[in-house]
C-alpha cells in the first residue's frame, strides 16, 4: 500500500501567503490600470487630442472645401469619435451639386470625405444671367457679371423647367467631343408640344430634333458633318429621319 507523503501545516503556510500576495499584486495591477486608462480616457475628451486633425477631401472640382465641410456641420474643436459619418453624408448629401458621398475615418484623427459631383452640362440664359445646369436638371445660383460659358452650350429661352430636366439628362449623355460644338439651344416655337429644339453648332450648321431621341441623334453629328465637307452649310434636321436643307436666305443662322 502506497504511503502518501505528508506536508506539515507549517511548511505550507508560507506558500499560501505567497500565493495570496501573488494575487492580490495582479489584482491590484489591474485595477491601476483601469483607473490610468479611465484617466487617460477622461484627458483624451477633455483635451484637443480628441479634436478633428485633418480633413480631406476629394472628387469635387465646382465646389469647394471649405463648402463641403460646412454643410457637413463639422465644427473647429469637433470630438473624432463623437462624429457621425451617416450624419456628415446625410449633411452633405443635400447640396445640389453633389451626386454621392463617402466618409472615412482614419488614424489619426483624419477625417475624409469623397464626394462626386453631378456634371455641368449646360447654361441656363435668363435676363443676361446665366445659371450652370447640372446633368440632375437643377438649374444652380447665377454666375457672377463677367462670366461667359465655356465648354457648355447656353440654353436659351427656355420655359418649361420639366422640359430642362430632361434635355439636361440628354446632355449629360453626349460624349464630349459632341457636346463642345454646341453653341446653343432653342425650344422650337413651332412645336406646341414643347419637344422639339433647335441647336446653333459652333462650325455653322442648325440641327433640328426632339429632346426624346436627343443623345442617340447627335452622336451622328460629326460623320454626318464630315460627309458634308466644310463648304457645304445649313440645316441637319435629326429628328425622326435624318435630312440635310442647305441655307436659304430665310434658313441663315442667326448673328
Amino acid at each position: 500500500m502506497d504511503k502518501h507523503k505528508v506536508v506539515p501545516i507549517e511548511d505550507r503556510i508560507p506558500k499560501l501567503k505567497t500565493q495570496r500576495k501573488q494575487k492580490t499584486n495582479r489584482r491590484m495591477v489591474i485595477y491601476l490600470s483601469l483607473f490610468f486608462l479611465l484617466i487617460m480616457i477622461f484627458v483624451y475628451f477633455q483635451s484637443s487630442f480628441s479634436d478633428v486633425k485633418k480633413i480631406t477631401v476629394t472628387g469635387n472640382e465646382n465646389i469647394s472645401d471649405e463648402a463641403i465641410i460646412k454643410a457637413g456641420k463639422i465644427e473647429p474643436h469637433t470630438s473624432f469619435l463623437n462624429l457621425s459619418d451617416k450624419d456628415i453624408e446625410k449633411n452633405i448629401g443635400k447640396l445640389q451639386e453633389i451626386s454621392s458621398v463617402a466618409v472615412h475615418k482614419s488614424f489619426y484623427n483624419h477625417l475624409q470625405i469623397q464626394v462626386k459631383e453631378y456634371h455641368r452640362v449646360a447654361y441656363l440664359e435668363e435676363k443676361s444671367k446665366y445659371y450652370p445646369v447640372l446633368e440632375s436638371g437643377k438649374a444652380l445660383a447665377p454666375m457672377g457679371k463677367k462670366f461667359m460659358p465655356v465648354n457648355a452650350p447656353i440654353i436659351a429661352d427656355w420655359k418649361d423647367k420639366d422640359q430642362l430636366k430632361s434635355m439636361a439628362k440628354e446632355l449629360a449623355k453626349l460624349s464630349q467631343g459632341v457636346a463642345h460644338r454646341i453653341s446653343e439651344i432653342h425650344l422650337d416655337s413651332k412645336d406646341k408640344a414643347g419637344k422639339k429644339v433647335i441647336l446653333y453648332m459652333t462650325d455653322g450648321y442648325v440641327v433640328r430634333s426632339s429632346i426624346s431621341h436627343f443623345s442617340r441623334k447627335m452622336e451622328e453629328y460629326p460623320s454626318i458633318v464630315q460627309q458634308l465637307g466644310p463648304h457645304r452649310k445649313g440645316v441637319i434636321n435629326m429628328d425622326i429621319s435624318t435630312y440635310f436643307r442647305e441655307y436659304g436666305d430665310e434658313e441663315a443662322p442667326k448673328e
